[in-house]
């Protein structure tokens, strides 16, 4: 099934499976994907789902849209095109029908590559240490300590997981090889780690922190 990708400074925000017909991309808050952000129109662009083929048409939009770098009206797209809309970039990943194998290496933004397949361990080897490390970062999660959802744990099992409320503040964890780190992705108000403003460049979290976004009080929780 093809679907998006939405990042902006290599952060991602979201991802969208196309599962109807048309899916229409732009700032109002009714659209399928919908992108706070003034350089993007209310209604900026829309995806067409005919068969097994998408068309991504722009919808006189203000700022254009492009694919690959360069400005379109209405063009097919091809499995990891990278569209364009303001400072955000929007992958399309479409895999062909039965490419199970291709399917397995698709990398999203911020994952760590795949180490390629060694030959079986030994009986009674210690696991590899890419493995070790990566279950070393699964157990972790966003303790919620204030407001309606309070006591809650959201477990960071994603690559990338999104906080907060659209056109408010929303802030994203992204999972990377040493460890996780935040970012804030949309929205006036700024979140709080420990107190001080988080930016669109991400920080690194550790066990124990504390962040705020929207009013709503937050810890980051990892097992050693």
């Amino acid at each position: 099934m093809p679907k998006m990708i939405v990042s902006i400074d290599g952060v991602v925000i979201k991802e969208v499976q196309l599962t109807k017909d048309r899916t229409s991309l732009g700032r109002r808050p009714y659209n399928d994907i919908v992108i706070d952000n003034l350089a993007v129109s209310g209604e900026h662009a829309v995806l067409q789902l005919t068969g097994t083929e998408v068309y991504l048409e722009d919808l006189n939009s203000t700022n254009g849209t492009y694919v690959n770098g360069k400005a379109v009206k209405k063009q097919l797209l091809q499995n990891n095109d990278t569209i364009e809309i303001g400072k955000y970039k929007i992958k399309f990943i479409h895999e062909a029908p039965g490419a199970t194998f291709e399917k397995t290496m698709i990398i999203k933004p911020g994952m760590v590559p795949p180490v390629p397949k060694a030959a079986a361990p030994a009986p009674g080897a210690a696991p590899a240490p890419a493995a070790a490390a990566d279950a070393a970062h699964v157990n972790a999660s966003i303790k919620v300590l204030s407001g309606a959802a309070a006591g809650r744990e959201v477990p960071l099992v994603k690559v990338v997981t999104t906080i907060g409320k659209p056109g408010v503040a929303v802030a994203a964890i992204t999972k990377r090889a040493n460890g996780f780190v935040v970012a804030h992705v949309e929205g006036s108000n700024k979140p709080t780690l420990n107190g001080a403003a988080i930016g669109q460049e991400p920080v690194t979290l550790k066990n124990g922190d504390m962040l705020e976004l929207a009013g709503t009080q937050m810890q980051f929780v990892q097992a050693a």
